[in-house]
């Protein structure tokens, strides 16, 4: 067969590939980048999906509108509210996840040799998806408050590009959050420049102890000019099911218009059982309780695996502990004569019986091997401790 020019571009993503070796019994896997089924609020679906059922199973088995559920778009017009961010529910548009979302931008923004920003690391998904669409991809750099903001302006100076994408909070893979004074900036220089953001937050909600600072759709109200050059892209899958595959894309009128012809193209529309029985749990004011035993968990994972990894590989490893998210970022340093080679690192850790993922595939171009990114999302304390010492024992 002969396969479309754009296939050549992209390949089998190298996470997707590893979790075939993931099988095997006894395996302790910080690979993933999945929430923790056990923690899902199993009940709280299962009353808000017999109650759509119950009272309206015609309209929420039928077809429905491209742009979303009604109820729902007024559930996410609230929820966004709480975060301190003004949208209409006719703002927004229901996605088939927010990888949906990121695909539609690709689809309606990106034309073959179009130049695009991402953060240098960024999630694998994206750079490609971006790519299938032909873009240039050019990653501007990070550290621990997010991407660095006085490289990021010259990138985009110098290159022009059609759009920028950013994960500002807890990013995933870094862990990252870019500070207030950070987001503020770059609301500045997408209104001076007049360049597309795309903001992408399905952590945001994941915090530990102090809320990150608001968004950079909450934000831009506090600089003129920059809501029409600001795109956002939201998510349930982390924090409600990832399998009701509900996520949203808030945009301005005219790139939202663009994006639900294409989703008309796609899918005609997101699952109206899924989209309903969000909507009603989001009245069932279950979301708070159930976020808060998930942002438990997690610290405590969180903080586990910070004193595991220093305790077993000491200096021959570098992270910044997250405050949120579910991922740590770390390099291999080469102290004490140890290796600094991601991907080799791996390899004998699967020999140990322990997974991670070997950080080159999240950079769109000239990768550091000596970086990693473990998950601590979908393990428990004791595993935890468990797969580390593994791991200082394959290093």
């Amino acid at each position: 067969m002969q396969f479309a020019d754009r296939l050549n571009n992209v390949e089998t993503s190298a996470i997707r590939e590893l979790f075939k070796l993931l099988g095997r019994p006894g395996i302790i896997s910080f690979a993933g980048g999945f929430p923790d089924p056990a923690l899902f609020d199993v009940e709280g679906i299962k009353e808000a999906s017999n109650a759509v059922l119950t009272d309206a199973p015609g309209a929420v088995l039928q077809y429905g509108a491209t742009e979303g559920y009604g109820p729902l778009r007024e559930g996410i017009s609230g929820f966004m509210a709480n975060k301190g961010a003004k949208v209409t529910p006719d703002g927004l548009i229901v996605t088939t996840g927010s990888q949906q979302a990121l695909d539609l931008i690709g689809k309606t923004m990106i034309s073959p040799g179009d130049k695009v920003i991402v953060e240098a690391p960024t999630f694998l998904a994206t750079i490609q998806c971006f790519r299938l669409y032909g873009a240039h991809i050019i990653g501007a750099p990070i550290d621990a408050d997010g991407v660095d903001v006085d490289k990021l302006e010259k990138l985009i100076e110098e290159h022009k590009p059609k759009l920028v994408y950013l994960i500002p909070t807890f990013g995933n893979p870094s862990g990252a959050t870019l500070s207030l004074q950070r987001r503020k900036r770059i609301l500045e220089i997408a209104a001076r420049t007049k360049t597309l953001v795309v903001e992408d937050d399905p952590y945001g909600e994941l915090f530990f102890d102090t809320p990150p600072p608001p968004s950079l759709l909450a934000l831009s109200g506090e600089v003129p000019g920059s809501r029409e050059w600001l795109a956002h892209c939201g998510s349930f899958s982390k924090i409600l099911s990832p399998g009701l595959r509900v996520g949203w894309l808030i945009a301005p009128p005219e790139l939202l218009a663009k994006a639900t012809m294409c989703k008309q193209f796609s899918d005609a529309h997101t699952s109206n059982l899924t989209q309903a029985t969000a909507a009603h749990y989001l009245t069932l004011n279950r979301l708070d309780g159930a976020l808060a035993v998930v942002r438990q968990t997690y610290a405590e994972r969180a903080r586990v695996m910070a004193a595991s990894l220093q305790r077993e590989l000491g200096d021959s490893i570098a992270f910044n502990a997250p405050q949120g998210g579910m991922f740590f970022w770390a390099h291999l340093t080469g102290a004490n004569g140890k290796s600094t080679s991601a991907p080799e690192f791996a390899k004998r850790a699967i020999e140990k019986m322990v997974a991670f993922v070997p950080g080159a595939p999240f950079f769109a171009h000239d990768p550091d091997l000596s970086t990693l990114r473990l998950s601590f999302a979908t393990v428990g304390v004791d595993r935890i401790e468990e797969g580390i010492a593994r791991l200082g024992q394959a290093l």
